[in-house]
């Protein structure tokens, strides 16, 4: 007679000390990561003339919103190779390279020569560099968010979702704002198209190295580490482009198309519209921009908290009826605004509703795909969406044609791109509740 012993494997059940840690990691790469982008984002007139000249203003802009359009449809690429190592390998490994990767090659543009020193090479040079960004940058989606969103109970999932999408993006901003007014200080006039930028663009080895700091005590996904080993797929990214899991992929794009394009016609697009529109100098502008990075915090954390409320396919559709709405009405009126109080409200207006349209977008991903997919499935989704979405203030700048047509211009793409994002809205299931 024999005897036959089950091994049972004890399920994983975090602790407060963990779940604070995951949530203050999760929300920290996040920040790192769009910290980098922006840097971008808030020179992007400078970069224009030292590496895009042109005779037009809005050319040259719409150079670097190019460029800058390069990251995010490399974004995919990051998204399948880190998202593939996090469902294999583990959250924490996948979003620790991805994290340092990011800031290398953001510092490693502060090197770069400028058009006037070694000609058409500065251009390639900055692209290239662009491509290998953007690779790194697909990386933090994909692994950042998952670890916080499988790690805290249930009844803060949305709360989360919020504030780390938008709170790490408005924390990014925050301190690129903050580098933008201290470079403006340090480096004034014209020295900041010389040394100004390049000193912008080195803080990105501080990012580097605080996140390499904040990852080592950080400890793995339990939703991750609880599943069975052989659950886990060798290959993620085939699976989620066979059935059913492709169709959930496309649906998925409408929502984050219209997100995203809102995110970076908001607070993507701000920097540029108060410098050129506006005509606010370097200081104000900062000033707002500061301003704005805590009104997204809060914009995207109150929408996250909404949806946990109501559910996430309610809070998208009132999110998208409002913004489909207001922010033509608000980029039009702001065009004309003088004073600079009306300006500022005005702007905070803007990044408020700009925030909270991605805010629940990045749980409902998470719910949509089971453990051995999540990381790349969310990843692929999100990037796959803003890569378009990015496109936006690229277009916009080309089909403005001046200045004065800048404004117009965005009312007509937001009401085009909220559209997009109510359809979704209207045809996604609701996910509350089956993250497993």
């Amino acid at each position: 007679m024999s005897v036959t012993t089950d091994t049972v494997t004890p399920v994983i059940v975090p602790g407060r000390r963990q779940i604070a840690a995951a949530i203050i990691a999760s929300c920290l790469g996040w920040s790192l990561d769009l910290y980098d982008l922006f840097l971008l984002l808030f020179v992007a007139p400078v970069i224009g003339r030292l590496f895009f000249p042109t005779s037009s203003a809005t050319l040259s802009l719409a150079a670097v919103y190019a460029a800058f359009a390069v990251t995010l449809l490399m974004r995919p690429v990051g998204s399948a190779l880190f998202g593939s190592i996090a469902d294999r390998q583990g959250r924490k490994r996948a979003m620790t390279i991805a994290v340092i990767g990011v800031g290398i090659a953001t510092a490693l543009f502060g090197t770069l020569p400028t058009l006037a020193q070694i000609g058409i090479f500065a251009p390639i040079l900055f692209l290239a560099l662009r491509l290998v960004q953007g690779v790194f940058v697909g990386g933090v989606v994909a692994s950042t968010h998952t670890i916080g969103t499988e790690t805290v109970p249930e009844r803060y999932r949305g709360l989360l979702s919020g504030f780390i999408g938008g709170g790490g993006a408005g924390i990014g901003a925050l301190l690129a704002s903050i580098a933008l007014a201290v470079m403006s200080r340090l480096f004034p006039g014209a020295e900041f198209a010389v040394w100004g930028w390049r000193c912008m663009f080195f803080t990105g080895l501080l990012s580097a190295g605080l996140g390499l700091f904040v990852f080592r005590s950080l400890e793995e996904s339990p939703l991750w580490r609880n599943a069975e080993p052989a659950a886990r797929t060798q290959a993620p990214l085939g699976t989620l482009l066979r059935r059913p899991h492709r169709g959930v992929l496309l649906v998925n794009l409408l929502l984050t198309i219209g997100g995203g394009a809102g995110y970076y016609l908001t607070s993507g697009f701000m920097p540029s519209f108060l410098h050129l529109v506006s005509r606010l100098g370097r200081g104000a502008t900062a000033h707002i921009l500061i301003l704005g990075s805590l009104v997204a915090i809060v914009s995207a954390s109150a929408g996250g908290a909404l949806s946990q409320w109501i559910g996430r396919k309610p809070a998208f559709l009132i999110i998208g009826a409002v913004n489909l709405i207001a922010l033509p009405l608000l980029y039009l009126r702001l065009a004309h605004a003088t004073s600079l109080g009306e300006i500022t409200w005005l702007a905070l207006a803007v990044a408020f509703l700009g925030n909270a349209g991605y805010a629940p977008v990045l749980i409902f991903l998470n719910e949509r795909f089971p453990t051995a997919l999540r990381a790349t499935g969310t990843g692929l989704s999100w990037n796959l969406g803003f890569a378009v979405g990015g496109t936006m203030p690229f277009l916009v700048s080309l089909a403005s044609g001046s200045v004065g047509g800048i404004a117009p211009t965005l009312a007509a793409f937001c009401g085009v791109l909220f559209a997009i994002y109510l359809i979704g809205a209207l045809v996604v299931p609701e996910t509350r509740g089956r993250l497993g």
